[in-house]
């Protein structure tokens, strides 16, 4: 079969090569690779993706596809007994390699990264002081334990992992606090909302002055940031006290 060349195509697929990736796989030694796009493969493992044919950035398989080179249909029916793109693309997705460009996997890795220690930052805390670990701690004690982070891993999946890798660099466990907070009644209009987008009410009461007393439960490592919240847009005039 001719070799297909991307480069006439581009016109009417856009620039294929560019901003995808190549998933590829051996299979009773013939070569399958396909194009994809590296910001969508995540959400395409989830089965979050609503329409997972997106993922593709074009519907051929290739032998080589910076060549332009398409699987044969022998090869295709050799291997999955199929030509059905749907079919063969996704055993490449579950079973191949994707390959990435040293800088666009550095790219990825770090910016799971930073998702994944704004998560033990805001989950975590130091058992010993009950305080929260500023990010740049957690980071730091990732990288002294030597944690692996995987681009296409959900963070959920990898958060686990890591919280056990950086026990034995620093204290840290995943808590809730829970805080008495006092507003009047005008603040308490203003910021249920800013509350409630922290933590979760778990009680709460009127006052016959009128002033607002509620329990907040919140992940421990977002106490900076509610205490921060509250005197910020209440002028300093929220009481709030940890509760133990």
């Amino acid at each position: 079969m001719p070799s297909r060349d991307i480069g006439r195509d581009q016109g009417r697929q856009g620039n294929v090569l560019q901003d995808t990736i190549i998933a590829r796989l051996e299979r009773y030694g013939e070569h399958f690779e396909i194009l994809i796009r590296p910001n969508l493969v995540e959400g395409y493992k989830q089965g979050t993706l609503e329409k997972q044919e997106e993922l593709f950035a074009v519907e051929e398989i290739f032998k080589d596809a910076h060549k332009g080179e398409r699987a044969s249909e022998e090869a295709l029916m050799k291997a999955f007994e199929t030509e059905d793109f749907k079919v063969v693309s996704e055993y490449i997705m579950e079973h191949g390699q994707i390959q990435l460009t040293t800088e666009k996997r550095h790219e990825m890795t770090e910016k799971k990264k930073r998702m994944i220690v704004a998560e033990i930052a805001r989950n975590g805390m130091n058992p010993q002081t009950g305080a929260p670990h500023p990010p740049q701690r957690i980071e730091s004690a990732m990288e002294e334990a030597g944690v692996h982070i995987d681009p296409f891993k959900p963070v959920e999946k990898q958060v686990k992992i890591i919280l056990e890798a950086i026990k034995p660099v620093i204290p840290i466990r995943f808590d809730k606090v829970k805080v008495a907070v006092k507003l009047s009644g005008v603040d308490y209009g203003r910021l249920y909302g800013d509350i409630t987008g922290i933590g979760q009410v778990i009680k709460e009461e009127w006052l016959n002055d009128g002033s607002w007393v509620g329990v907040v439960e919140i992940p421990a490592g977002m106490q900076t940031e509610f205490y921060g919240m509250l005197n910020e847009k209440t002028k300093g005039s929220a009481e709030t006290k940890l509760m133990k």
